[in-house]
């Protein structure tokens, strides 16, 4: 292949990535223009540039949806969630591989399994046990922080284990655990000072993937949550959008609200991703 042949690929390949990457955009271009607009401009023409910018919708959003209640309860759900899966995840992939024994490969595709399972089939199960559980012990599992927490715990436990688990048998020598050992290390020790600090690009990747889910989503929080100092941002977003009513211009710039810190905290943690997922997809 000639030198020339190669150069006009290599452009051709680029225009179709610039192709592809503004067919990706497109989405965020016309929520971002569309929070400037009016209605009546927006119905005018929702691709074209707003004739005047103004924050009048980013400010009646931003009281309408009580944002920093919401944001409050979001970032609360989702930090507490992610850390408590990647404590549990983490530490039951690593007994998973190192033990191996009948008991872990039967726990371990038990977790697989559950991956396979569409939330909307259990969903109904789901709340009936919350609510026998609720009046057992009287602690509050519906309508709380903590019980939306205990359930994405649940949820996520599957992926995490998996992609934790490859990525062990893949990059974890037994090795360095034997030396610690043999220095009088615990095992206790021996996971956070020497297994874990190895299993940083993999935590990273589970820590996206978890935290782009449990940000976003809007079924299970609605099944869960009821009053209006528990909502999250996918719930409070739904006040928009009435039954005869739609405000699409303030719900454009509440979702630009909503997707800033996902894109910030993805941004900065990106280049662990690729890596992460390609490790933890090898089954040794």
């Amino acid at each position: 292949m000639t030198t020339s042949i190669k150069k006009r690929l290599g452009v051709l390949w680029n225009i179709l990535l610039i192709v592809f990457c503004c067919i990706w955009l497109y989405p965020v271009y016309i929520i971002v223009v569309n929070s400037f607009k009016s209605r009546s401009e927006m119905y005018e023409n929702f691709l074209a540039l707003p004739k005047h910018f103004t924050m009048e919708y980013y400010l009646g959003a931003f009281q309408k949806m009580n944002f920093f209640i919401a944001f409050k309860n979001s970032l609360i759900v989702t930090v507490i969630s992610c850390i408590i899966i990647l404590v549990l995840t983490s530490m039951t992939a690593w007994m998973f591989v190192r033990s191996g024994n009948r008991l872990s490969k039967f726990l371990f595709s038990v977790l697989i399994v559950t991956m396979l399972v569409p939330f909307q089939t259990i969903m109904m199960p789901l709340m009936q046990e919350m609510n026998s559980m609720q009046k057992a012990t009287g602690i509050a599992f519906k309508d709380s922080l903590g019980g939306l927490i205990f359930m994405y715990i649940g949820f996520g436990a599957g992926m995490g284990v998996f992609l934790y688990d490859g990525f062990i048998r893949a990059s974890v020598p037994a090795s360095l655990e034997e030396a610690a050992y043999i220095d009088g290390a615990s095992v206790w020790r021996v996971f956070w000072q020497v297994v874990f600090p190895i299993l940083k690009p993999i935590t990273v990747t589970v820590t996206i993937l978890n935290v782009i889910w449990i940000w976003n989503d809007y079924l299970l929080p609605s099944l869960t949550l009821t009053s209006v100092e528990n909502k999250t941002i996918p719930l409070a977003m739904a006040l928009f959008f009435g039954q005869y009513n739609i405000q699409w211009n303030m719900s454009m710039a509440a979702l630009t609200f909503a997707i800033i810190p996902v894109i910030i905290f993805y941004l900065s943690a990106q280049k662990y991703i690729v890596k992460g997922v390609a490790a933890g997809a090898v089954k040794g």
